[in-house]
């Protein structure tokens, strides 16, 4: 089961360090124990541990709970960083330097503050201040699960540390804003390598460029560009490329998502596009995901929203955050502890022994925790 879910047992840091090193022209070929230098004492894995606002805290509380009842040696160093208030940003910084020890991360969603004078956003300042550059969101089906289209399983990758989320703005004039949106590439170049790296190694058959060049003929122009130029060297591979404009795409999404197997983008896109995609398949409790650069990788659920509304009613879906840890857990090289509960789950799942709210049961997160638990 996990195979059919992620396809690989290879290190997600190996398609980075890859991709970069054809793009800064080497010929090196990176050495997977070199690579992977998570951070083990007695045995044991340390990860970094962020709950995240709304649900997190529930979310979190169901992994660490299933990870004890499957005995995955992993040892947790939790820091419970919040989005709400400025002094979270002393732990912020705590969970940074954690990360750079441990290299590896789980973490639900921060809560980013919309008006002006909060600060900026926690898990946007985490990818850029470790170049962690890759967005991948798995969309897919899981049976039992209902859901708006059936046969759907694509990956949205997407580049994690420019475009609109480069967070150059400033009021040029009372009452004008001027947004800078940076597309560079260097950087459009090292996520569609990524991207046609990722469908190579996962047997993925076709990568689609989303963008808004017939608008954006500079910027979204020069993003499809170079992913063009990088497809012609992975033409003998048998990979097909193929592009699509934007607004289109999501017309496509709802209309026949089956068509859809790999898809890259600058960053806006790719998170207007990851929602839209959990929406066809059940949900965003049930979408895992993971941002992975060349020396970190922080997995976390693959849509961003924290479930303010729900937080303490003990009725959240973790489902995504679980299905993360599975990812992280392949990653790490676990691959029994990541089979026996992905199995785990998606019996849950499947049976309809315990639903939450969002698909469409009554179940508690505490119902579905134990009934994963009596599947492993």
């Amino acid at each position: 089961m996990l195979k059919a879910f992620v396809r690989t047992t290879t290190p997600f840091i190996n398609l980075a360090k890859q991709n970069f090193a054809r793009a800064a022209s080497t010929t090196v070929t990176p050495n997977e124990a070199s690579i992977l230098k998570t951070t083990k004492y007695g045995g044991k894995y340390t990860v970094t541990l962020i709950p995240g606002d709304g649900i997190g805290q529930e979310t979190a509380a169901a992994v660490k709970t299933i990870f004890r009842a499957a005995n995955v040696p992993v040892e947790w160093e939790q820091l419970d960083v919040t989005g709400y208030t400025q002094e979270g940003d002393l732990l912020f910084k705590q969970s940074v330097d954690s990360l750079v020890r441990n290299k590896v991360a789980l973490k639900g969603i921060l809560y980013t503050p919309i008006s002006k004078l909060g600060h900026q956003s926690f898990n946007v300042a985490m990818r850029k201040d470790l170049d962690i550059y890759a967005s991948l969101v798995i969309i897919k089906n899981l049976k039992g699960c209902p859901a708006r289209h059936k046969n759907v399983d694509f990956a949205i990758i997407r580049e994690n540390t420019e475009g609109e989320y480069s967070g150059l703005e400033h009021q040029s004039y009372p009452g004008v804003v001027e947004s800078v949106k940076i597309v560079t590439r260097t950087k459009t170049e090292r996520i569609a390598r990524f991207a046609f790296d990722f469908a190579l190694k996962f047997g993925r058959k076709k990568v689609t460029c989303v963008h808004k060049a017939n608008i954006m003929k500079l910027g979204d122009g020069l993003f499809l560009n170079t992913c063009r130029e990088v497809a012609k060297d992975y033409k003998s591979s048998g990979i097909e490329f193929d592009d699509m404009i934007v607004d289109n795409c999501s017309m496509q999404l709802v209309s026949k998502p089956q068509q859809f197997d790999v898809m890259v983008m600058p960053n806006l896109y790719g998170n207007i596009v990851s929602n839209v995609g959990a929406a066809l398949v059940g949900g965003a409790g049930i979408i895992p995901g993971a941002n992975i650069g060349r020396e970190y990788v922080i997995f976390e659920p693959g849509c961003r929203h924290v479930g303010k509304d729900i937080q303490g009613n003990n009725t959240a879906n973790p489902t995504a955050l679980i299905l993360s840890g599975v990812m992280m857990l392949q990653h790490l090289g676990l691959n029994d502890y990541a089979n026996r509960i992905s199995n785990a789950v998606y019996k849950t799942i499947e049976s309809g022994s315990a639903r939450t709210h969002d698909m469409g049961g009554a179940s508690t997160t505490t119902d579905f925790t134990l009934a994963v638990i009596s599947n492993l």
